[in-house]
């Protein structure tokens, strides 16, 4: 089984690139952004709280990621692999997932960090909050969001480069020429 964690401040590409790594190795996706969205959407109690963090820009508390997580994962069954996107952001979150794959005896096999700078990011995301209509894509809460993600976020960094599974990736260019940087690392 492959599994990979695509990583990077807001705005990197996650989303973009995830779908194309699905495409071709044949992976299932799990993005926490779109389990909250669904959530949300839903207007379920677990969405109006995670609504609430969202929307000052803040994350939502790891133990009801967590908990969403586990319970997608005993969804999926037998699988080629899975893509972690948006998760994890906290080392909490790091360790949790390393438990909770090392139960179905498996690991990560490599994490890939979208390398892009915050006044690509700001242009990136306020293009997206024209098109997409999402709340969160508006300067206040895009600037809170890349702090937060610099302070909190970020250190995950270490933890994957302490497991030997992190690599860089240069977020810039088109989204084939990201995507070509990322295929030659995940075929290695």
């Amino acid at each position: 089984m492959l599994n990979v964690v695509i990583f990077g401040p807001p705005g990197s590409g996650k989303g973009t690139q995830s779908e194309k790594i699905i495409e071709k190795f044949g992976l299932e996706h799990i993005s926490t952004g779109e389990i909250l969205r669904a959530e949300i959407k839903s207007n379920s109690d677990l969405g109006k709280i995670a609504a609430s963090f969202i929307d000052r820009g803040e994350l939502v508390p790891d133990h009801i990621i967590v908990g969403m997580l586990e319970n997608r994962l005993d969804v999926l069954g037998a699988v080629k692999g899975v893509i972690f996107d948006g998760f994890p952001r906290t080392i909490e979150q790091a360790d949790a997932l390393k438990v909770l794959l090392s139960k179905r005896k498996e690991f990560i096999d490599v994490m890939l960090n979208l390398e892009v700078e915050n006044d690509e990011l700001i242009t990136r995301l306020l293009k997206r909050g024209e098109t997409s209509g999402r709340s969160d894509d508006n300067l206040e809460t895009i600037e809170k969001r890349i702090q937060v993600y610099e302070c909190q976020t970020a250190p995950v960094i270490d933890f994957y480069k302490q497991e030997g599974t992190y690599r860089g990736i240069d977020g810039h260019g088109t989204v084939d020429d990201i995507f070509e940087r990322i295929s030659a690392v995940i075929e290695i």
